[in-house]
């Protein structure tokens, strides 16, 4: 396994929040690993935006209700920065909004999800610092036979914990607030005809597929970075092997979030749910 930096999902989506939040957990095992870029969509790609319409279109938010206020205006997407942390604040405590980066927090929330379902990370990108520590591996009884250490599992239980314990209809409320603030940073992205809510439906749906394995999960280590021995576990994608490494529990408490979360923010939502 490599030395990831992911900091999962702190955002104002759980989708988001667990994604960054995910990233910034996601453990650190040796070196450093090269910078990468993200990809992008390709620059060939037909464009027919005329005749395209989002799949799980996002009601916007009603005004302001009168209990409310001092509810502004969102800033432009780059000066949102403060006024989002505020919010994320408001939303998960200080466990979560001392780990924010100071600079493009929106942008890079928005990248880390777009990226969870592909093959690498770039750590540039990430939406919170990483947290110290290394990846928790023990070794088994045959020479170059490794396991991930279970102990490893506890890092990850507070910032599941302050996600998965958040007022979902405030993190919904909030996520339909600044999500056109998400969209154009999803357009900047290099996606100017496809809606973000989509790729977030489309990134849940992903994550929920992650295998559930027995434990303890035997590692190799062919050069410098630990690897999943079972071939199959290697090829998933950064955020399905995040699920694995935060242990079966914590994998499972952020899956129901997710799913409560794709059901609120999906286009077959029941009236009145």
């Amino acid at each position: 396994m490599r030395k990831d930096t992911l900091s999962w999902l702190g955002p104002v989506l759980l989708a988001l929040a667990l994604a960054a939040a995910l990233w910034f957990f996601w453990a650190r095992s040796e070196a450093p690993e090269p910078e990468l870029v993200p990809d992008q969509a390709p620059a060939d790609a037909p464009v027919e935006a005329e005749d395209e319409q989002p799949e799980h279109p996002l009601a916007a938010t009603q005004e302001p209700p009168a209990e409310q206020p001092e509810l502004r205006p969102l800033p432009p997407l780059g000066q949102s920065d403060e006024y989002f942390k505020l919010e994320l604040d408001d939303l998960f405590g200080e466990r979560l909004s001392e780990r924010l980066v100071e600079n493009d927090l929106i942008e890079r929330i928005v990248a880390t999800v777009d990226n969870l379902p592909r093959d690498q990370i770039a750590e540039r990108i990430r939406p919170m610092t990483a947290v110290p520590g290394q990846l928790l591996v023990r070794e088994g009884e045959e020479e170059g036979e490794y396991y991930l250490d279970p102990a490893n599992y506890e890092r990850y239980e507070p910032l599941v914990s302050t996600v998965t314990t958040a007022d979902t209809d405030q993190v919904e409320e909030a996520y339909r607030r600044f999500y056109p603030l998400m969209q154009k940073a999803y357009t900047d992205l290099g996606y100017p005809d496809d809606y973000f809510n989509d790729r977030v439906i489309e990134v849940i749906d992903h994550l929920l597929e992650t295998p559930e394995v027995d434990e303890p999960i035997r590692l190799v280590r062919p050069h410098v970075f630990y690897e999943f021995a079972d071939p199959g576990l290697e090829e998933l994608s950064p955020g399905q092997k995040l699920l694995l490494r935060m242990g079966g529990d914590n994998a499972s408490a952020v899956k129901l979030k997710l799913r409560e979360l794709r059901d609120r923010i999906s286009a077959n939502r029941e009236e009145g749910a």
